[in-house]
């Protein structure tokens, strides 16, 4: 069983890729003896026929829009047995561990609600970022590293024709703050014990609890109690906050539990109970455990419909191109990846990056917003971000309508404001912008198209000894006369990592990056500037291959 958990804040010391990919990786948890199973077209009663074969009960089939499964549980195989074991069987498509997963981690006038000036992530003043005390803290924040939330409402108000799942551990939907703003599902009678309207879900009012298998999504944790009011609190009540979208549906789907953990098979039944009902987007706060070809599975059948799956990066100071976190890193063109940004207009400490597989970043450090019983709370986390931009795809949807998945995610990254903080940290370069997403106002982007780059071979490689030898100290410096652009290609690097390290400097002496550990055909950040300083140091232990730089590439 996979584990999937909420997204919480922890603090980060980032050393480089390679590092960060060469640390120790914890355990993937997973439920002791359970195995899920996707059963072959066709092929579910002719398997069932055969389990005495492989010794385990079926606790569970789910007919899933992606096909048929088998949650399975043996007392006397192990897990990893017992998957391999289905393997075999012609009948499977795959099996794989019922992983775990948990929660990571929360018009043109200001809304009149009276918590909405510490809603920094919505309109950053500087000086109103709230502390877990209820005060404000002492760091100043930038003015205007915000969402931009208000321009935006100028333009779109949103819509309670747009269903937002928020796939997590439950609503309260009983919060006098989200009440008006959640999902009902028009063809169902509260609390007769029928399936009124005939979707294969019983009392489905605000939507579906997956760990339980009913129809009460109540939350006894806060953690998606709060990714709700994020995207959707009520404005203008004289309670409280506000949310991204001033009108929505929120739909509650719970199967993390209220100890804020959940199985792969609830995931994927949250999941799938969220696209039959065809929700708009999915808010997905949570992660853990490896890879699933059925949570990709499910994701992809979601992505078939039109909806958008936004992710938390996840909170381990991790960059993802190297290690994945999941269900951010699946490759599919509904999914994005979200980092989490603080009032001060950096990268959290804690959060997840990626040049390559994390798309955007959004507010999550110190965010207030609703808990149960009529509560607020500060919380920080990629799980706070992440529903940031679950509203502002919520607000575009509102008032463009489906749109292709693709083309929504393209459009987020390119209107998002370039910042040196997140041009090494994500793909877009920049944190979202409402405003500039409703508009379709795109910012240039910092350094020159990828077309621009010419691949030009050094005319004197950096080349250490395989092996080098200890105390190392060896240093070049290239120049490439009118280069307004500068990169260098890695071919290899092998070495002690946290000990022997490859430091770059740009023409005035400040590091471009330093790396340690390995990684190979890897390219360095960029330059502006026709010059750059290679430099490799090694300690007194534990000599590795080295070092190979071969290629640079330049734009003149």
């Amino acid at each position: 069983m996979k584990k999937v958990s909420f997204l919480g804040a922890i603090s980060l010391t980032i050393i480089s890729t390679a590092a960060l990919a060469k640390m120790p990786i914890a355990p993937i948890p997973f439920v002791p003896g359970e195995v899920l199973v996707k059963v072959r077209p066709g092929l579910s009663a002719r398997l069932l026929a055969k389990k005495s074969l492989f010794g385990a009960e079926v606790k569970e089939e789910l007919k899933l829009m992606a096909g048929t499964y088998l949650l399975l549980k043996s007392t006397t195989k192990s897990t990893q047995a017992l998957a391999q074991d289905l393997q075999k069987f012609p009948e499977v498509a795959f099996a794989e561990p019922n992983f775990i997963y948990t929660s990571f981690g929360a018009p043109a006038g200001a809304p009149l609600d009276p918590l909405f000036d510490k809603l920094w992530g919505l309109r950053n003043t500087g000086a109103n970022e709230p502390d877990r005390t209820g005060g404000t803290t002492s760091t100043p924040g930038v003015l205007g590293a915000d969402v931009d939330a208000q321009k935006a409402w100028e333009l779109a108000r949103g819509s309670k024709k747009i269903v937002v799942a928020v796939i997590d551990t439950g609503i309260d939907y009983n919060h006098p703050d989200l009440r008006s703003n959640m999902w009902v599902n028009p063809g169902e009678i509260a609390g007769n014990n029928i399936d009124d309207d005939q979707n294969g879900y019983v009392d489905d009012i605000h939507g579906w609890n997956a760990a339980s298998r009913n129809g009460d999504p109540m939350d006894g944790n806060a953690h998606g109690t709060h990714c709700a009011g994020t995207i959707g609190a009520e404005h203008d009540n004289g309670l409280g906050v506000a949310g991204v979208m001033p009108q929505v549906s929120l739909m509650g789907v719970k199967f993390l539990s209220d100890t804020g953990s959940g199985t792969l098979a609830d995931a994927v039944v949250a999941i799938n109970y969220a696209t039959r009902m065809n929700v708009d987007v999915m808010s997905n706060s949570w992660g853990g455990g490896g890879y699933s070809q059925a949570l990709f599975d499910a994701i992809s059948a979601a992505k078939e419909k039109g909806i958008i799956f936004v992710a938390a990066a996840g909170n381990e100071s991790n960059n993802n191109d190297g290690r994945a976190s999941f269900p951010a890193s699946y490759q599919i063109d509904n999914v994005i990846s979200v980092a989490s940004h603080t009032a001060q207009d950096v990268l959290s400490s804690f959060s997840n990056f990626g040049r390559r597989t994390v798309h955007v970043a959004a507010p999550g450090t110190n965010i207030l917003s609703t808990v149960p019983n009529a509560e607020y709370k500060v919380l920080s986390g990629t799980s706070m971000a992440t529903p940031h931009v679950s509203g502002l795809v919520g607000l575009l949807l509102a008032q463009t309508g489906r749109r292709p998945v693709l083309e929504v995610r393209e459009r987020l990254m390119a209107t998002t404001v370039p910042v040196a903080a997140y041009r090494r940290t994500t793909a877009s370069q920049g944190r979202v912008n409402a405003y500039n997403f409703i508009t379709d106002t795109r910012l240039p982007r910092q350094g020159p198209l990828e077309s621009a780059w010419r691949v030009e071979a050094l005319a004197e490689p950096f080349v250490t000894a395989h092996p080098y030898v200890e105390n190392t100290r060896l240093a070049k410096i290239y120049r490439f006369p009118g280069a307004k652009y500068v990169k260098l290609i890695i071919e290899r690097y092998d070495v002690e990592n946290g000990y022997d390290f490859l430091t770059l400097k740009d023409g005035n002496g400040a590091t471009i990056e330093r790396l340690t550990g390995v990684g190979q055909r890897y390219e360095t950040d960029f330059t502006e500037s026709d010059t750059v300083t290679v430099e490799f140091t090694s300690d007194s232990t534990q000599n590795r291959w080295g070092v190979e730089i071969r290629e640079v590439k330049v734009v003149y």
